[in-house]
């Protein structure tokens, strides 16, 4: 087991910087030998933020390829949407572990490329998905263990969060969602609510996902916020954004479990990943925050909403958070995932989101944008373990698993 991860950071807008400074920097068994963005700027915060905690001044590029050819065992892939697997391949091609922050695929090609690499290089890559960490979503996965659900038959969720501003600001603040909004109509950030289900229902792991059917409303949210905002003389007042205000998807999966996501993030709305798993004993509904036990009267589930019982005996908590101490982004989630990917590195062991998993939830993208082009038609999603996830033999059981199979001790 190695003591020390050596790593390099590709991306340093406000997530990559934010995750070098708060997550990586703090991690005492970490060092970063190389930052990079394509924006000099950025380049120099990283280097700037990397020699004030360390006293070491690393190398800064605004190419990636200079991070791959560094002595490093792991790089970070935080940058715009776009180049993720390009450059994950290449580094993968290198013998370099991949950590890759999240978003959809852009070609099932591209999906393929990932998989294939890995089986060629055996190079891990792991999906930097931190919602998979969430304490409620973890909660579930450990109450899913222990037969609260039943039978879970299905599972919503979304990605519903009022990201106007950001985009309608997109140029002004250099953000990538800007181009994707004008040129694409898809689900294109499927894996935050996916993430946690995909786990919850053993997806690559016992079950896979089948077909999927997406549709899409219209688009006027932007346009509007644009004229509102920035007025009707804006370069943008007359753009015709290509991705719908509503994007939803339903994929059906091997076992018969319905899944059902959504994308909303250009009209007028609060948070909400609208979590939801419905079995055969019990559910669980984010919207409200209650869980529902069979049998247990309807005023009680009320209860559970206003103060959520389960979450305060401590037998319902995953054992990642039954003890755990708060820190880093997102209530903690962004720590958890970030160490289970060091972690991982150090011992030399399958990731617990691995690249089976990351093609299969990055693919909801470019599927569902051909979906909606033909009307909701349903569409094959591949089987990117080629038949392994009917018995796999790499599930790797320790304490940041996601698998629920595993003992969670």
């Amino acid at each position: 087991m190695k003591e020390r991860l050596k790593i390099g950071v590709v991306g340093l807008g406000g997530r990559g910087l934010g995750i070098l400074k708060d997550i990586m920097l703090p991690m005492e068994d970490v060092d970063v030998l190389g930052v990079c963005d394509l924006y000099e700027d950025r380049t120099k915060y990283g280097v700037d933020a990397v020699e004030k905690a360390r006293g070491v001044r690393p190398i800064g590029t605004q190419n990636y390829k200079d991070i791959l050819n560094l002595d490093i065992d792991a790089v970070l892939i935080l940058c715009a949407w776009e180049p993720h697997i390009e450059i994950a391949v290449a580094a993968m091609k290198k013998g370099i572990s991949v950590g890759m922050e999240v978003g959809g695929a852009y070609s099932i090609d591209d999906c393929w490329k990932l998989v294939n690499t890995y089986e060629e290089t055996g190079t891990p890559c792991m999906l930097l998905e931190n919602c998979c960490y969430g304490k409620r979503e973890m909660m579930a996965l450990k109450m899913a263990k222990d037969g609260f659900f039943g039978d879970i038959v299905y599972c919503e969720g979304g990605y519903q969060h009022d990201l106007r501003g950001e985009i309608a600001y997109g140029e002004e603040n250099r953000h990538y969602r800007l181009r994707n909004y004008i040129n694409r109509n898809c689900e294109n950030y499927p894996t935050h609510e996916l993430g946690p289900i995909a786990k919850l229902l053993n997806i690559n792991n016992g079950n896979r996902m089948m077909t999927l059917s997406s549709m899409s409303s219209s688009s006027k949210g932007l346009h509007q916020y644009i004229l509102d905002k920035k007025g009707a003389d804006d370069k943008l007042a007359n753009v015709h954004f290509r991705q719908g205000d509503i994007v939803r998807t339903n994929i059906m999966c091997a076992n018969g479990e319905l899944i059902s996501i959504i994308l909303d993030t250009t009209l007028p709305r609060c948070y909400s990943r609208n979590f939801t798993v419905r079995g055969t004993k019990g559910m669980y509904q984010e919207n409200g925050d209650y869980f529902y036990k069979d049998g247990e009267p309807e005023d009680l589930g009320k209860l559970y909403g206003n103060g959520n019982v389960y979450e305060k005996d401590e037998n319902n908590l995953h054992p990642l958070w039954s003890n755990y101490e708060a820190k880093g982004g997102h209530g903690g989630m962004d720590f958890l995932v970030y160490r289970a990917f060091v972690e991982s590195n150090l011992m030399g062991i399958n990731p617990p989101i691995d690249v089976y998993d990351t093609a299969a939830w990055m693919c909801i993208s470019t599927l569902s944008e051909k979906s909606i082009s033909l009307g909701g038609m349903p569409v094959e999603i591949p089987d990117f373990t080629n038949g392994k996830w009917f018995n796999r033999t790499d599930i790797v059981d320790f304490k940041y698993s996601l698998d629920w199979q595993t003992n969670l001790k």
